[in-house]
């Protein structure tokens, strides 16, 4: 058996993911992560002590507890699923944005008519695009992690990522592919919204500003702060950013077990939805106290079983008939599908917090 384009194809793949410069997870873009949370450790140590030890460093930056716990290795796990087998299985079955994007520019060509070639630079309609696209990945972000939490077959797929009771940048690859294929989806439905408003705007095809085909503005994000969304440095961001980014310590609230963080600050790389739509929790310059992880002594925490197979079955007993699900599990009784988090109520209102 000829096993040479299979090996060529994880050889594409992980080269794609570590070296390809709008990777969202390329090995610049991780060094810029440690550089920045050497710079914020650093400068918290140096305020205190006035003097930073090596060693010190090193256990801040890497916690020994972090590496070697279970929840990190199912990260890892997740991630070789991502590099080997997440587009075979499931890059199919997602909309395409190429054909919803053109249907939208039809229908709004059929009901205001054709537009005339607009007569701005390039430069500047490429960057509205560019905005706006970034914008609808955004929405389509909220959209997608606002059902997570309040869905709940949804639910059993996005608590895969919650279960993890340490956070570091390989944790973003947690993520069930149940989650994967629906939030896809939707985020081929918003994207292709805006394209679409974007491209009959202007008259013509527009492309945006991509580095590797990722939205530069992204990039711009990804290479600043998203990698530390998911780590143990606190960085908060307050007042009017605070509104705006999602900052690394607005994440970690996000993870928090705490129930007054529940389903708070779902966005991804902006808190502007979560701020219009009342979910935003705006985190303080002092470092919360906060754990991570759902039902982390359950039995089957952080096993292939728990967090991979159970919740197809979790995910089917919200949606089918107990009778159905009893022939299905050839009367073994099916797991009780977890209710979402609890709702709280929002911080404070966008409006509200303008006049403050």
């Amino acid at each position: 058996m000829d096993l040479s384009p299979a090996f060529f194809l994880i050889q594409q793949q992980l080269s794609q993911l570590f070296l390809s410069p709008g990777s969202g997870f390329s090995l610049v873009s991780l060094a810029c992560a440690l550089f920045i949370s050497v710079l914020a450790l650093g400068f918290r140590r140096f305020k205190r002590n006035g003097n930073i030890p090596l060693k010190v460093m090193m256990r801040a930056l890497f916690p020994r507890r972090v590496l070697t716990s279970r929840s990190n290795l199912v990260d890892l796990g997740y991630l070789g699923f991502y590099v080997l087998v997440y587009g075979v299985l499931i890059g199919w079955a997602v909309l395409s944005f190429q054909f919803l994007s053109d249907a939208i520019i039809d229908l709004l060509v059929a009901v205001f008519g054709p537009v005339k070639p607009s007569s701005l630079p390039e430069r500047v309609s490429r960057s509205v695009i560019t905005v706006m696209l970034f914008l609808a990945y955004e929405l389509g972000y909220w959209i997608n992690h606002y059902l997570s939490h309040r869905v709940p077959f949804m639910w059993e797929f996005h608590k895969v990522h919650h279960s993890a009771t340490v956070l570091t940048p390989v944790t973003s690859f947690r993520v069930h592919p149940g989650y994967m294929l629906i939030f896809s989806n939707i985020l081929a439905v918003t994207a292709a919204i805006g394209n679409g408003f974007g491209h009959y705007l202007f008259g013509e095809t527009t492309a945006p500003y991509a580095l590797s085909g990722t939205n530069v503005v992204l990039v711009l994000f990804i290479y600043t702060y998203v990698h530390l969304q998911h780590s143990h440095v606190w960085i908060p961001l307050r007042g009017a950013l605070g509104r705006l980014i999602m900052s690394p310590a607005h994440h970690q609230i996000h993870h928090s077990s705490d129930p007054i963080h529940f389903n708070k600050n779902l966005g991804s790389c902006l808190a502007v939805w979560d701020w219009l739509f009342g979910t935003l929790y705006v985190p303080g310059k002092a470092r919360e106290k906060l754990s991570f992880g759902v039902e982390p002594d359950r039995q089957e925490a952080h096993t292939l079983r728990g967090e991979f197979f159970i919740p197809f079955r979790r995910a089917a007993a919200c949606l089918l008939p107990k009778k159905l699900l009893a022939r299905l599990w050839g009367g073994a009784r099916a797991p009780a599908a977890a209710e979402p988090a609890p709702a709280r109520l929002a911080v404070r209102r966008p409006f509200e917090a303008l006049q403050q």
